[in-house]
Parts: C-alpha cells; sequence; structure tokens
C-alpha cells in the first residue's frame, strides 16, 4: 500500500514511519510511505503556505496552489483523498477496514485555521476526524489513521490473527493480561493462567472480557449479545450468566 503525506511538518513523521511496526513494514515493502513537504511548492520566496480569509476572521488559512501543486506531482487525480478535519467523519472499524484495502492512500494534514475549500471539493477530499476535539494541525491525527490502517493490512503484523483479536475488533474490551513474575508486590496472576488448561483460559479470558466491556462500553455488550452464533456452549453460558449479573443495567430496545 502506498500511503502519500502531504504537510508543512513532515519531520514529526519521521519518527512513527521509521520505526516499530511501520518501519519493518516498510523494509519489507508492504507499506510505501511518502512524506511530501507542502512548502516545497510554493512560488513564495518565503515559502509561505497561508494567508488571512476572505470575509475577515482569525487565523489563517492554507493557500490552494501548493497544495494543488503537491497533488499534481503525485498524481492523486482519482486516489482516495483524505483531509484530516474536525468537522468530518469520525474514523471507526467500518472506516479502517475499507481504507486497509486500498493500494493508494493521500492524506492531507491541514494547520491554521484549515485549508482553502477549493482544495477539498477539486480534489473530492473525504474529511475525517479521530474525535470531538481540536488539535494543532492534521498530524497526529494522520498518523492515527495511519498506524490503524497498517494494522489490517496482511503481513504487517506478525501474527495475522492478532489484529482482530484484539479489543473493539472482536465487538469486546481486551481482558486482562499478565507477564512474569507471578507474584509482584504481593499481587498475584490468577491462578487459571498457569495452570495450563487451554480451554479454562479462554472462558476466564472471554468472561473477562465482557466484564469489562459491561463496565465501560455497555452499548458494544449490547450489540455482541444480539449475534452469539459463533460462540460455544460454554461461551453462551458465560455470557448469560454475565448479563443476568447486569440485570436492569443494559438496554436492549
Amino acid at each position: 500500500m502506498k500511503i502519500d503525506v502531504l504537510t508543512i511538518f513532515p519531520g514529526m513523521f519521521e519518527p512513527v514511519v521509521g520505526d516499530s511496526m511501520l518501519g519493518r513494514a516498510g523494509e519489507k515493502g508492504i507499506l510505501d510511505i511518502r512524506l511530501h513537504d507542502i512548502r516545497d511548492y510554493t512560488l513564495d520566496k518565503h515559502n509561505r503556505t497561508d494567508d488571512a480569509p476572505f470575509g475577515g476572521g482569525g487565523g489563517m488559512v492554507m493557500m490552494p496552489d501548493p497544495v494543488f501543486r503537491c497533488l499534481e506531482s503525485i498524481d492523486a487525480k482519482g486516489k482516495k483523498f483524505i483531509y484530516m478535519s474536525p468537522r468530518g467523519r469520525v474514523m471507526d472499524e467500518e472506516m479502517i477496514r475499507e481504507l486497509s484495502s486500498l493500494e493508494d492512500l493521500v492524506i492531507l494534514c491541514g494547520h491554521y485555521e484549515g485549508v482553502d475549500q477549493r482544495i477539498l471539493d477539486y480534489w473530492d477530499a473525504e474529511e475525517v476526524s479521530i474525535g470531538d476535539y481540536i488539535l494543532t494541525g492534521g498530524e497526529l491525527p494522520a498518523m492515527v489513521l495511519i498506524d490503524a490502517v497498517a494494522r489490517l493490512i496482511p503481513g504487517v503484523l506478525g501474527n495475522e490473527n492478532s489484529a482482530m483479536d484484539e479489543s473493539i475488533y472482536s465487538g469486546l474490551l481486551e481482558h486482562p493480561q499478565y507477564t512474569q513474575p507471578r507474584d509482584y508486590r504481593n499481587i498475584h496472576v490468577p491462578d487459571v493462567l498457569l495452570e495450563g488448561n487451554h480451554k479454562l483460559i479462554d472462558l476466564w479470558r472471554f468472561r473477562k472480557s465482557l466484564e469489562l466491556t459491561a463496565e465501560r462500553r455497555p452499548e458494544l455488550l449490547v450489540a455482541f449479545a444480539k449475534s452469539t452464533e459463533d460462540l460455544s456452549k460454554d461461551q453462551r453460558k458465560v455470557l448469560s450468566e454475565v448479563l443476568e449479573s447486569m440485570g436492569d443495567q443494559l438496554n436492549f430496545t
């Protein structure tokens, strides 16, 4: 997958895309992340990319010409083009799955008070948000999007099943995890994890996921409980016990 990122702060990305999972995926040729400095496409001797908005108001707006020139240089027309914006659709599992299946993705990181609307209209941009809050620029949201998308691309993770087994994608929040030592400051690893009975371990983890989801994200548990055809008899029993313990706290309407 090739991802072109347009930004005025390419240096912010280098530690992220060059290290860890993303860096290894790049070395394997699975990911090709290219950073483009919008300032390199200005015709202004000071490399300005922003100007005051027409109609007045505070702040500055990213001008169209440098962005157009950059997009043209990477032949972006017809490719999936995303603008990181707090007014966009909030990123979710469905969106991440869709994006992970693409061969090309172009991401624009805005700054200041936003970008000239003509950029978005002409290049058919989809505006995407990572939540209902405001950040200084689109660089951090773009990194979040890239990381989330990369995890679903075959070959990026060492374990092909781990991406879908993890919290949220499985439909439940992830169960607690433990490692060495068995006892630490008189806090003990649950016995069931030490006894080697993998069936009981799986059921314990399933129960803990259900309980955490009920406590923190009850709406996810409600959705999960409506589709149980893939659960084993033992899992259905555990689910029934957790739902019964919740009483009237869950809304199934």
